[in-house]
């Protein structure tokens, strides 16, 4: 636990006043081995409520080693995978209302899971199938952004669409997610400035597993924490464990209603581990210490969280059976659905670029179709 940081005032005499001082707190209701440490909220008290977060972690995570199985055998393109920062994902999925806009970075799977994103949607995006943004119609999913691969270049666009939210006077919020590498860059901190200037709707979620790809956090700022570089912006900033699902909807609730109720942008610090790879074109054996890995397992989200629903008696040894089964199979048929989607004609490349496309481009679109498929098939 990060002790809260105060500047002190070390004042030599009444020529010097301290002008300004802080404080981060940072929020835990599991410790790592699943036990209380503090009272849980009403949703981690209700069985249902309760179940429905385990469930959605423990899907989310037989997804994706199914995408990375689908990888390492030359299925799928280059993917992000997301185990070990599941908690996060379910969080946010459960944190926001339907209205609200989700812009995501590129491991949040879960949230998109929970706003009405398809499984398969994700493997599509990871292997270049440009339908795999296409999210549909009639879910929460609909109006919120696709994945960004490109680091913090989506914290503006977040921004834009908070400020919309404000001029059409809308009870609505944007949640705009990254990794702690992204608050390295100046789109981020430009981002962080206009939203308290402009007192928008948003809540900004970095997502500190600790590495942005082979960087370590100390390597990457000399801040103590994340959540304080959101105090340079005058917004406030906070942290909260991300191992542990209950705190970190508890806190990004409370922040998404703050800034619903017209109070303004708030920083979320979520602690967490990559127990993977940067991604499946990465191989963190290369910089990162193995003992890390091992003991960052002890702090797994599933693990913790499972110890906590078995000791409150939401959960049974059946339940996992038939949870494990469930996800498996769903993991499966999506892998199968992906494998067996027929690829988009090449002119398709055309449909996106432009919302009508201009006369230019039309010539070089028809030439394209009249060469039909690559290797005539």
């Amino acid at each position: 636990m990060v002790e809260p940081l105060t500047i002190p005032d070390t004042s030599p005499g009444s020529a010097t006043t301290k002008v300004a001082s802080y404080d981060i707190y940072l929020t835990r209701f599991l410790n790592p081995d699943g036990t209380l440490a503090a009272e849980p909220p009403a949703f981690a008290t209700d069985r249902e409520q309760a179940r429905a977060l385990y469930e959605l972690m423990v899907r989310t995570r037989l997804f994706d080693k199914k995408a990375v199985a689908l990888q390492r055998t030359g299925q799928l393109g280059t993917y992000a995978a997301v185990l070990g920062q599941e908690a996060i994902g379910v969080a946010i999925g459960h944190a926001l209302k339907a209205e609200d806009v989700f812009i995501p970075a590129y491991r949040e799977y879960a949230a998109q899971f929970a706003r009405g994103v398809p499984m398969v949607r994700i493997l599509q995006y990871w292997g270049g199938d440009e339908r795999g943004m296409d999210y549909p119609a009639g879910t929460p999913s609909h109006h919120d952004f696709p994945l960004s691969v490109p680091i913090a270049t989506h914290i503006p666009h977040a921004i834009g669409v908070a400020y919309a939210m404000k001029l059409r006077g809308e009870k609505r919020v944007v949640l705009a997610s990254c990794g702690d590498g992204a608050t390295s860059k100046g789109d981020w901190y430009e981002a962080v400035s206009a939203a308290k200037v402009w007192n928008l709707p948003i809540v900004f979620l970095v997502n500190n597993n600790g590495w942005a790809i082979s960087m370590p956090s100390h390597r990457q700022t000399g801040a103590q924490t994340f959540a304080q570089k959101g105090l340079a912006g005058g917004i406030s900033g906070e942290q909260v464990d991300g191992n542990d699902v209950i705190a970190t909807r508890f806190v990004l609730e409370r922040a998404i209603e703050r800034a619903r109720n017209g109070e303004g942008p708030s920083l979320v610090e979520a602690l967490t581990y990559r127990l993977h790879d940067h991604t499946t074109a990465d191989d963190a054996r290369r910089y990162r210490p193995e003992q890390e890995v091992t003991d960052a397992w002890d702090r797994c989200p599933v693990k913790r969280y499972k110890a906590y629903l078995e000791a409150r008696g939401f959960w049974t040894a059946a339940d996992e059976d038939a949870l494990i089964a469930d996800g498996t199979a769903i993991a499966e048929s999506t892998a199968q659905e992906f494998l067996k989607t027929a690829p988009q004609a090449p002119e398709a490349i055309f449909e996106h670029l432009y919302e009508r496309l201009p006369k230019s481009l039309e010539w070089q679109r028809d030439e394209v179709a009249a060469r039909g498929p690559v290797g005539g098939h």
